[in-house]
């Protein structure tokens, strides 16, 4: 199919997109989930507006406590080492299995977390960082706990008038475990059952089940998924009322990754 009609705008800066959004357009940067939507006439916006360009929209910057990732920054680049240290090497791993390098080479990691899709990777990993997401609206900066982020399918804590600007990660220390895990039928696909664990010395572990078809699981405490995956794996997954398929593999993803990270 062919999308409707729409009009297109390209913000020259942050106000500028502030204000198109307050005129009811639809933010974009890779296009990689809008696009389709569009064709298939899901979304049809009277008019897009193009943040790609915008300053400090992409971009990976050191702060005092960790690091600051512009949202429009592409799973390419991430994959290819733009985030530097142990942080960076886990999201690249993570980046490495999305969908094929082309979707990668466009797609953004701030567009897939505000798309809010809950099989998509950045929504399931993302949770499991002590992060925040850094909205922006009228009133300025506002942040967000990534683990809040997602409230539903395809919705997020973003207000009608804000837009993602960033992403605020914690710098890992090199001793940092962690694991992930998630089913595709074929790559490309989107998942079926995602779940990781990341294991920060001197703090509590964390883990994250995903791809539920709700928002992701957040597991502040994994302590003893990591000491007892397959029993605690099941009473996680018991009470959730997947399907046996389904539960299955939720099971399944718990305990590779808990075995990986461990």
């Amino acid at each position: 199919m062919k999308p409707a009609a729409f009009g297109y705008a390209r913000p020259a800066d942050w106000g500028a997109a502030l204000a198109l959004l307050a005129e009811g357009a639809r933010p974009v940067s890779g296009g990689q989930s809008l696009g389709p939507m569009l064709n298939l006439r899901l979304a049809q916006p009277g008019r897009v507006a193009d943040l790609r360009h915008l300053p400090g929209f992409a971009g990976v910057e050191t702060t005092p406590v960790g690091l600051r990732i512009g949202a429009g920054t592409t799973h390419a680049a991430i994959e290819d080492g733009a985030v530097p240290g142990r942080t960076g090497e886990i999201l690249a791993r993570v980046a490495r299995r999305i969908a094929y390098r082309a979707v990668r080479n466009r797609g953004t990691i701030g567009g897939s977390l505000a798309h809010a899709d809950p099989a998509a990777d950045w929504v399931a990993v993302l949770p499991c960082f002590a992060g925040q997401a850094v909205a922006l609206g009228p009133a300025g900066e506002r942040r967000i706990p990534l683990d809040a982020f997602v409230l539903g399918i395809f919705e997020t804590a973003l207000r009608g008038d804000e837009v993602l600007r960033a992403i605020e990660l914690p710098a890992l220390p090199p001793g940092t475990r962690w694991g992930h895990w998630k089913f595709c039928r074929k790559p490309g696909e989107f998942s079926k059952a995602t779940a990781c664990v990341l294991a920060v010395p001197g703090a509590a572990p964390r883990a994250v089940l995903a791809a539920l078809d709700a928002p992701p699981l957040v597991i502040a405490d994994a302590s003893a998924l990591l000491a007892a995956p397959a029993d605690e794996a099941a009473r996680i997954v018991a009470p959730l009322g997947l399907e046996p398929w389904r539960a299955a593999l939720a099971r399944t993803a718990l305990i590779r990754a808990a075995t990986e990270a461990a």
